[in-house]
């Protein structure tokens, strides 16, 4: 019998769809539309393996079940191709970060055709080529010219900003902008001069320049996020990092930090990702006030707190190492320590900070502040669990309602005043008794009247720095004249990378683009020398997808009002503070300047879980080069060691491979059981260090993208993590050949009969219909393919080969497995692609069951089965069910007291 040939098939179906664009969507169409996208990848060199495609598989499946639907899909993808990693090697070799990336997205490329994907290639997009990023520059210009209006809730045009201040002056503005802003009336800003005019701006654009704490790594030249640092080292090349004050671009998002948090209630996305940015946003209701400093009128501390009512129990101030007062008020007996203090604090990172919660550590100031409420004298430390970018970076210490204030009291032997007892405020002077909600609003009014505070929303979020000091990003469009940064002109976009000598900072530490010659504008005018960050073009990709050609506008008007947003977006959670909240923001900021019709990118996203790696391990017996099959291994002294697992079958060690697989196994000696080498097995995460990764070319090779795409849903729930094991996949590729087999006779025939189909033919299909629309629509891929096998079992035992029932049998599987189910359709005497055939209507009546089995119970206990046609009398039930042997032997000559009889659900006998 000729099997299925799936090389050739697949191939063929690949060059087809590609040839016909199977998958292009329509920019016009009466059709609904639907937009599935995954989270865009940045291509490595390593390429792809098999844990990666398993959001993409869930996506293609979503994607071609619309199509059949009869939407109008949108389901492209594109490369996150601006990055550390390429500028590293380029910094390495030399060689261009242009060149490296090209190379990379090729592979990735060739491995995303192989699968199969039913992607719109004409909207490719990647962030480093200058057709896009000439976009991300434009947009970055609108966040310059703009400043949000608290007043109106929304961005607005710069130009707006600066009419108020011609009339009014700011006093009447309610703007966000930086801390330090004065007031300042229209008379005042008309004598302004123009420098003093921009210098006022930048404290209020969204995209503005300012001094920011950031964290350094020397040894990569360059500002490194949260994100990127581990421990006080870089995760990318493991070199020290520091907290450094720096002169950064940074955006505004703290201006959107209501809007973002309301934002989330509308969103169907997983709860914890809602929750990390609700944590992320922090929004905090409290006061803000100040503590003045013993013996320096001029100087106070500020602080914000939650918990005012708490007043009376401060026993101490803690200031974050980076406080701009430490150097100011540290005494000249506390210098030094203060100095080394600091010094070991800037370099460990703010995540460490926030999450070593029994780690105390801190030191004396020597300066003492003075308490508002009882004039009294307390100490000011300084300690690192107190943050610089949260709040005002000061807290006053109030031990006995705050963990980490008690721990760095008892640590510091400080004292600790009760003020809280049953809810009510206690040793507090005038806020004695009062519960703690009643105290709160006495004491912000107490510090209100007195002016030394005021009630205030404050948010942990910070605004985003924004400028990376790296190569391999876009440049801001920027020029510098008399210190002051101003826009170049549209016409001048793309702003293009300059060709530098090497992609290291200059001798000096500027960022690599002060290399490269004449870095300047025509009128000799410096360009910025900083790029923008990954996030930047990864915030509005999105729409770019929607309109990729478009030189005119970064999305016409009219395809944005026709596909609006992203309908489904599949990715890791791990991007839920970063990407997720970045490109929220840069949403609501385009629709906010007219540019979207949505102020949400992403209308329902699901994280996927991780493919986990099945690691194998041989066991080598101490100084010599012998390994000992792993159920001898305890008779010996052994290192356990990592072996590839694809020289690994059914943990059957293939011991010609492993010779050949590094050159000090060539001589190696085996113990055996059975004749046979058996490996340790574990699941752990799939890495090269681990030898566990499992290309999927290899798969595909092997066994063909079909059974690797039916193969990874199967495994488990989308969204949970599950373990590859290759041994696992053989009976996937054997369903496959099982359905095909449907389709052919014993000589290998294509062979289907027209006509009425069987009853149970019908059953089992229409069952498959119902299940297999339920788990697309809930994204429940794994109990589809659990159906499909179900449903060609069913069919193969029938014998059945109708040609209606196995049309719809391959329209239903064809989502999951396209290139067989595009054979068998080209086989069936179809003309067209099956994605272009429709979703089969599901009918109700053939699943309708003719007969009903009930259980027969007596006195309560069950004591058999008995099958009636659903119209079948009581009466005939009754006697039938008194008739049967196994009934009258527990009956026996009992008179009957009652038989209950319950239409086509149960009987019971009472004696």
């Amino acid at each position: 019998m000729a099997e299925y040939n799936f090389r050739d098939t697949e191939k063929k179906w690949q060059a087809y769809w590609d040839e016909n664009k199977t998958f292009k969507a329509e920019d016009k169409s009466d059709k609904p539309k639907y937009y599935t996208l995954d989270m865009f990848p940045y291509p490595s060199g390593a390429g792809l393996h098999v844990g990666h495609p398993l959001g993409y598989i869930a996506s293609d499946i979503v994607a071609r079940f619309k199509k059949q639907q009869g939407f109008n899909v949108l389901h492209p993808m594109g490369f996150d191709s601006f990055g550390l990693p390429a500028e590293q090697y380029a910094i390495q070799t030399g060689q261009h970060p242009a060149i490296t990336t090209e190379q990379n997205i090729k592979r990735y490329i060739e491995q995303l055709k192989n699968i199969g994907f039913a992607y719109d290639w004409d909207k490719e997009v990647r962030t480093s080529d200058p057709s896009f990023y000439k976009w991300t520059q434009w947009i970055f210009m609108q966040l310059f010219n703009s400043w949000y209006d608290h007043a109106d809730n929304k961005a607005r045009d710069i130009n707006v900003l600066i009419e108020h201040f011609e009339k009014t002056g700011n006093q009447l503005i309610k703007a966000a902008c930086d801390e330090d802003t004065p007031d300042f009336t229209a008379t005042d800003w008309l004598h302004f001069s123009d420098k003093e005019k921009e210098e006022m701006l930048l404290k209020y654009r969204i995209a503005f320049l300012s001094e920011a704490v950031v964290n350094w790594c020397p040894a990569l030249g360059t500002v490194l996020s949260n994100d990127e640092v581990k421990d006080g080292f870089s995760e990318r090349g493991g070199h020290p990092v520091e907290r450094k004050k720096m002169m950064q671009w940074s955006m505004r998002i703290s201006a959107f930090a209501d809007r973002l948090l309301e934002g989330l209630n509308r969103l169907d996305w997983p709860e914890p990702v809602k929750e990390m940015q609700r944590n992320w946003i922090g929004k905090s209701v409290g006061a803000e006030l100040d503590f003045q400093l013993a013996n320096q009128e001029d100087e106070s501390i500020k602080v914000f707190t939650t918990r005012i009512d708490t007043i009376y129990g401060v026993t101490f101030m803690v200031l974050a190492p980076e406080h701009e007062l430490v150097e100011k008020i540290t005494t000249s007996e506390q210098k030094s320590a203060v100095e080394e203090y600091v010094n070991i604090a800037k370099n460990r990172s703010e995540r460490e900070r926030m999450t070593e919660v029994k780690r105390v550590s801190g030191v004396f100031t020597g300066a003492y502040a003075v308490h508002p409420f009882t004039q009294e004298q307390i100490p000011v430390w300084i300690g690192d669990y107190v943050l610089a970018g949260y709040g005002t970076g000061a807290v006053m210490a109030v031990p006995s309602d705050d963990e980490r204030d008690l721990a760095f009291a008892q640590h510091f032997g400080l004292p600790v005043l009760e003020v809280v007892e049953e809810g009510k405020i206690i040793n507090s002077d005038f806020l004695s008794g009062l519960s703690i909600k009643d105290a709160i609003a006495k004491a912000v009014e107490f510090v209100e009247e007195r002016g030394i505070g005021k009630a205030k929303v404050n948010y942990r979020m910070r605004d985003a720095i924004f400028s990376r000091q790296r190569y391999w990003g876009e440049p801001v469009p920027v020029y510098f004249e008399d210190g002051i940064p101003h826009l170049l002109s549209e016409d001048k976009l793309p702003l293009e990378l300059p060709e530098v000598d090497k992609y290291l900072p200059t001798e000096d530490g500027e960022p690599p683009l002060a290399r490269a010659e004449n870095w300047k504008t025509e009128d000799g005018y410096e360009l910025e020398k900083s790029t923008m960050p990954g996030w930047a073009g990864s915030s509005w990709y999105m729409f770019r997808y929607m309109d990729a050609q478009n030189d005119e506008a970064f999305v016409a008007p009219e395809k944005q009002v026709y596909w609006k947003n992203v309908d489904l977006y599949i990715g890791g959670s791990e991007h839920a503070t970063g990407h997720l909240l970045y490109s929220r923001f840069w949403t609501k900021f385009l629709f906010d300047r007219g540019y979207l019709t949505v102020d949400e990118p992403f209308q329902k996203m699901i994280n996927q879980g991780m493919i986990q790696g099945r690691s194998n391990f041989v066991y080598r017996i101490e100084g010599e080069n012998k390994y000992v099959s792993k159920g001898l291994k305890d008779q010996y002294k052994t290192q356990t060691l990592h072996v590839d697992v694809n020289i690994v079958h059914n943990d059957e060690l293939d011991i010609e491979a492993f010779k050949n697989w590094r050159a000090e196994n060539k001589d190696a000696e085996f113990i055996l059981e059975d004749g046979k080498y058996h490996c340790g097995a574990e699941v752990e995460k799939m890495s090269k260090s681990k030898h566990n990764v499992v290309n999927p070319d290899d798969v595909i090779e092997q066994y063909g993208a079909d059974t690797l795409r039916l193969y990874e849903m199967f495994l488990g729930p989308l969204e949970q993590f599950k373990p590859w094991n290759t041994n696992g996949i053989d009976g996937t590729y054997k369903f496959l050949k099982k359905f095909w087999r449907l389709f052919h006779n014993e000589n290998g025939e294509f062979t289907v009969a027209e006509g009425e189909a069987d009853k149970k033919a019908l059953k089992a299909l229409h069952q498959a219909i119902q299940k297999v629309e339920y788990d697309v629509e809930h994204f429940s891929f794994n109990t589809s393919v659990s159906t499909f096998m179900i449903c060609v079992n069913t069919l193969t035992d029938l014998k059945c080969n109708n040609k209606a029932v196995l049309s719809d049998l391959v329209r239903i599987i064809a989502p999951y497995a396209p290139h067989i189910c595009e054979e068998l359709w080209e086989k069936l005497g179809n003309k067209e692609s099956v994605s272009e055939a429709g979703w089969p209507q599901f009918n109700p009546d053939f699943i309708k069951e003719d007969d009903h089995t009930y259980p027969v119970s007596v006195n309560g206990k069950h004591r058999d089965n008995m099958t009636f046609s659903l119209n079948t009398p009581k009466e005939e039930i009754e006697k039938a069910v008194l008739a049967n042997p196994k009934i009258q032997k527990w009956v026996e000559d009992k008179p009957i007291k009652k038989m209950i009889i319950v239409s086509n659900k149960i009987v019971n006998i009472v004696v």
